[in-house]
């Protein structure tokens, strides 16, 4: 049964045994836009923007060093152990509109904390963007283990979505949802620290 967890809720993946490869999926769809009124409707206004969100994650060790990062512009990491569905620049469908598939066994042992980002390429804001969510899922038999709603509008670019880091030797995600500004991954390194 998946638990959808609030900003700063932390979710312990001890309990799934066997657990080795996991998803995280980010879903979105375009803000339908408010009605134009008459002329709106006449000329064509209220038409929905397609919106290019990109899912992103950086990797770091216990010392909170970038080992690696993956995103669009580089869709696999760690040996192979990380890797990007590609770039879905629209939002449209249901489900996941990116994938990022982990193989948590294959990682190195220096992999601590895995940052999972979320940014607008184009510079659209996030008061565009409706019903954002992220999802972890074991691939085992795609199977929903938690999700955490990005319910923040506002005028920022992306957001650090969750934290997936080791402790004791078991995996737990923390949800963050904590806006932040950048066009790609890099721009929000930063952030990203600071979170772990």
């Amino acid at each position: 049964m998946s638990i959808t967890l609030a900003k700063g809720q932390q979710l312990s993946l001890a309990k799934n045994a066997g657990l080795s490869r996991v998803s995280m999926g980010l879903g979105w769809d375009a803000a339908k836009p408010k009605s134009g009124g008459f002329f709106g409707k006449v000329f064509g206004g209220g038409a929905v923007e397609d919106i290019d969100l990109d899912a992103s994650v950086i990797v770091f060790d216990a010392g909170k060093q970038v080992l690696d990062t993956v995103w669009f512009r580089q869709l696999t990491g760690m040996g192979g152990a990380i890797r990007h569905s590609g770039d879905n620049r629209t939002g449209d469908g249901d489900g996941d509109d990116e994938t990022i598939s982990i193989d948590l066994s294959a990682l190195p042992a220096s992999a601590m904390h895995m940052v999972f980002t979320v940014n607008s390429f184009l510079g659209q804001t996030f008061d565009k963007v409706e019903n954002a969510v992220c999802r972890l899922v074991d691939a085992r038999g795609n199977t929903e283990l938690c999700r955490f709603n990005l319910a923040e509008k506002g005028a920022h670019t992306g957001a650090i979505m969750a934290v997936l880091s080791r402790a004791s030797g078991a995996w737990e995600m923390t949800a963050i949802g904590r806006p932040t500004n950048g066009r790609t991954v890099k721009d929000l390194a930063a952030d990203a620290v600071r979170v772990i």
